[in-house]
């Protein structure tokens, strides 16, 4: 793997045991018409055949690498702390081997480069303790969002319900719409989505409705709420889907963005489920490599039960062809590079962390040094965003793009992240971009701008 074998404490989960899974036989019904009726690709369905020993392939439609004008690549990357947290001085110069930079610049396999595959197989064994064999896959997308909207378009006919904790990611919401879903919202809290309202929400549903099949939840810093989701709720939520029969899209790119008590740091559902007692599959996780390597580089993975990676990757087959080679092989050149590994990637992920927290403090000082009592919030323990309800605003809409903007300061309303679109007097606010000073400068306009409402309405 590469680097120290030192993992963070608080990253570590038990390691794998034997498990059972649902049958294959189990999603049969949970994919849409669309993904019953997709062929998979007639080209890319040989290409494993071209590693076939002695096989001479006339197979695809490749350019020939010879005219390719790229002949080498060599990046510089900040190594990650040292094991007693210290930062290096200076950053490393990392080169892509000639035959890993051919494999970038050519034509690849759909779910991902396989060498990329392994090591982020064995990040989940590390981090969530889960292992191969216990049927689920992994595969790469161009960003956790290209999987995401591949997944729902695999779940979802026209009509068909879906829970989504609510306020939910603003993403989310045009996707489920143009899949023609039904967005059931189920209410958070501080401590996550309620699995009150759930339960409620579950066991009053018509009987002569069909039933959601799906949960669509961002457990840490939930966006835009920055709530973290507890452990208890979180076994609540999976004893739920178990006796209502129904699956959770875990979309979880703040996971690695946790900053609250390193003994309250709850597991993941994929985590989680395999203690369960019960047969695994009720989890299909989406992980990110934007917020802690690079947004640019427009990579993601997806974590969960093999029949439904597979629907995906038929979209994948189809649309995109693949993920991009080159980000991939940069990526993985960066994490199997000696001074990374697992360990490695572990220490850097843990210092991004700490990175937010200070600006996450920050700006909560900021906030009650300007707005005190004028606003209303819960400290976020993980994620980029604090969801705050200004006092006597009903529409943060209005007051965000007239009188805050006024004074030279955005935040985004509250309404985008609710399915229907309503008045709120929510709104989020981003801290991970602006230095101290700044944000003190935005907060004390807001402040100016709730004053110029007041006075309005006055």
């Amino acid at each position: 793997m590469g680097g120290s074998t030192t993992i963070p404490p608080q990253l570590l989960v038990a390691q794998p045991m034997a498990l059972e899974s649902l049958p294959e036989s189990y999603y049969r019904d949970l994919l849409s018409d669309v993904a019953k009726s997709r062929r998979p690709s007639p080209i890319r369905s040989l290409f494993p055949l071209e590693n076939t020993p002695g096989i001479l392939s006339l197979l695809a439609g490749k350019p020939n690498p010879a005219s390719f004008p790229f002949t080498g690549l060599t990046f510089t990357a900040r190594p990650p702390p040292s094991t007693n947290g210290e930062l290096a001085l200076e950053d490393s110069a990392i080169s892509l081997p000639s035959a890993d930079l051919q494999a970038a610049l050519q034509y690849g396999p759909t779910a991902g480069l396989p060498a990329l595959i392994e090591w982020l197989y064995e990040l989940q064994r590390v981090v969530h303790g889960r292992g191969k064999g216990e049927g689920w896959s992994l595969i790469v997308g161009n960003g956790s969002q290209d999987l995401l909207s591949k997944a729902i378009v695999a779940l979802f006919n026209p009509g068909d319900p879906v829970l989504v904790q609510s306020p939910v990611y603003a993403g989310v919401i045009p996707v489920f719409q143009s899949a023609q879903c039904d967005q059931i919202e189920v209410e958070t809290d501080a401590d996550g989505i309620s699995t009150d309202a759930l339960r409620s929400i579950l066991e009053s549903w018509p009987t002569n409705q069909k039933k959601p099949r799906v949960l669509y939840t961002i457990p840490y810093g939930g966006n835009p709420t920055g709530a973290t989701t507890t452990v208890d709720r979180r076994r609540e939520v999976l004893a739920l889907a178990r006796e209502h029969d129904f699956i959770i899209l875990e979309d979880d790119p703040y996971h690695y963005l946790y900053f609250g008590p390193a003994e309250s740091r709850p597991l993941s559902y994929f985590a989680l489920e395999r203690s369960s007692g019960h047969p695994v599959g009720r989890v299909l996780r989406m992980d990110s490599a934007s917020k802690v390597l690079s947004a640019g580089l427009r990579i993601g993975f997806a974590s969960g039960p093999t029949p439904l990676l597979r629907a995906i990757e038929a979209h994948t087959g189809i649309t995109n062809l693949q993920p991009p080679g080159i980000t991939q092989a940069i990526l993985l050149a960066l994490l199997t590079s000696a001074e990374w590994g697992h360990a490695g990637f572990l220490r850097h992920v843990t210092h991004v962390s700490e990175f937010y927290k200070a600006k996450r403090d920050v700006f909560e000082a900021a906030l009650r040094r300007h707005l005190g009592d004028a606003v209303q919030w819960s400290t976020p323990q993980s994620g980029l965003f604090f969801w705050f309800r200004l006092r006597h605003e009903d529409d943060s809409e209005a007051f965000v793009r007239e009188k805050a903007f006024e004074r030279g300061v955005l935040a985004l309303p509250g309404t985008v992240f609710l399915p229907d679109g309503r008045k709120t007097g929510y709104a989020r606010a981003a801290f991970s971009l602006l230095g101290e000073e700044e944000v003190d400068e935005a907060l004390r306009r807001l402040a100016l701008a709730l004053r110029d409402a007041s006075a309005a309405v006055s």
